[in-house]
């Protein structure tokens, strides 16, 4: 006896409760804080927990020669879970791997077209769980939006969906439930953004939506009727949801954060370093300044600021990656010569602050630059 395919029914509107979440995670994202916002560069973990919804499954099929048999279940929203360990390449790329968690019950259940009582009962839970690889991507906006970051990101892994007592119970005994847990092939889309906490370099507050899907998991289910024998079913069960999370980042090689006004122990003094058109090589040149500012470092220097800058050719957001490409050869020059890496303060300001105003498209050798500020 066959029992038919599971399907996702598209378009239902989201729970009120779900939609609580979203201005929760909104207002987190909101609070101002005074951060500078900078690409993720090395070792991180991030964690968060929320919200998660799971759209509508439907059974079609026929039940002991009934045919025409519907199933509509309806769940509640749940909660999620994601813990993550990644790396970030300093230029707004990250790869990370991630362990996740999933729930959600039963909320409602229609159920037409059979030959059961009309009085039913949504009953069980949802449960996904597994493991994901993700590639997302920064956007650095500098200090606008108080160090706001936004970023996407999508991933690819194995979900393992398991049905617990899923499914219809009459209150003449008869029932039709789901159990057992099978793996499927699972991708994902991530939207959020990430805020800075000005005195804890490296932690950042995350706000994220997730969408998750898998291509569907084959899980057996029984069909009891009074007076009947009990029928086995089977069906390919669809899993599509939703999440909302709100959690944190870390990441482990962070510079530290820029005093908000501190008093200068000795006068400010700058060297540049000068690059050659869209390059972020050190020319041998370059290595000599950047060694006589690792000189100058002596007593009463607590922070070294590499301030990246390129002229005003080529597109603004390619510029802004050169200089922070052309500030990190800086910092890590410096490091060779024997600074500390906790001294160092990279950050890139893209076509912004030239040092010879032109317009838009002009090459000026003096705007490819690096500034070393001793402080």
């Amino acid at each position: 006896m066959r029992f038919g395919l599971l399907d996702i029914k598209q378009g239902r509107e989201i729970p009120m409760a779900f939609r609580k979440m979203f201005i929760a995670a909104a207002a987190v994202a909101a609070v101002p804080m005074l951060a500078q916002a900078q690409p993720v560069s090395g070792l991180y973990i991030g964690g968060g927990v929320g919200a998660n919804w799971q759209q509508d499954t439907t059974l079609n099929g026929a039940v002991n020669n009934a045919l025409g048999l519907k199933v509509e279940n309806e769940f509640e929203v749940g909660y999620a879970g994601v813990l993550s360990l990644g790396w970030g390449f300093g230029n707004g790329l990250r790869a990370e791997i991630e362990g996740n968690y999933r729930s959600n019950d039963v909320s409602d259940t229609r159920v037409s077209g059979a030959s059961f009582s009309s009085k039913a009962s949504g009953t069980g839970t949802a449960v996904s769980y597994g493991a994901m690889a993700n590639i997302l991507y920064d956007f650095n906006l500098g200090s606008a939006l108080g160090g706001l970051m936004p970023y996407i990101g999508a991933g690819a892994g194995y979900i393992w969906h398991d049905y617990q007592d899923v499914g219809v119970r009459y209150a003449s005994g008869d029932k039709i439930v789901y159990n057992g847990d099978t793996g499927a092939f699972g991708y994902q889309a991530i939207l959020g953004a990430a805020l800075p906490i000005a005195n804890v370099p490296g932690l950042a507050v995350t706000a994220e939506y997730r969408f998750m899907g898998t291509l569907g998991h084959d899980i057996n289910g029984t069909v009891n009727q009074t007076g009947q024998a009990q029928v086995r079913v089977n069906s390919d069960i669809d899993n599509f949801n939703h999440s909302l999370l709100i959690g944190l980042r870390y990441a482990f090689n962070a510079a530290p954060a820029m005093p908000v006004a501190a008093a200068p122990v000795a006068a400010a003094r700058t060297f540049l370093v000068f690059f050659d058109w869209s390059k972020a090589d050190l020319t041998d040149r370059a290595r000599q300044i950047i060694g006589e500012a690792a000189s100058a470092r002596g007593q009463g220097v607590t922070r070294i600021e590499v301030n990246g800058f390129t002229d005003r050719s080529g597109p603004a957001d390619y510029n802004m990656q050169l200089s922070i490409r052309r500030a990190n050869a800086v910092a890590a020059e410096l490091v060779r010569r024997g600074v500390p890496r906790n001294e160092i303060v990279t950050r890139g300001f893209g076509e912004e602050n030239n040092l010879v105003p032109t317009a838009d498209g002009v090459r000026e050798p003096q705007n490819r630059r690096v500034e070393i500020i001793l402080k």
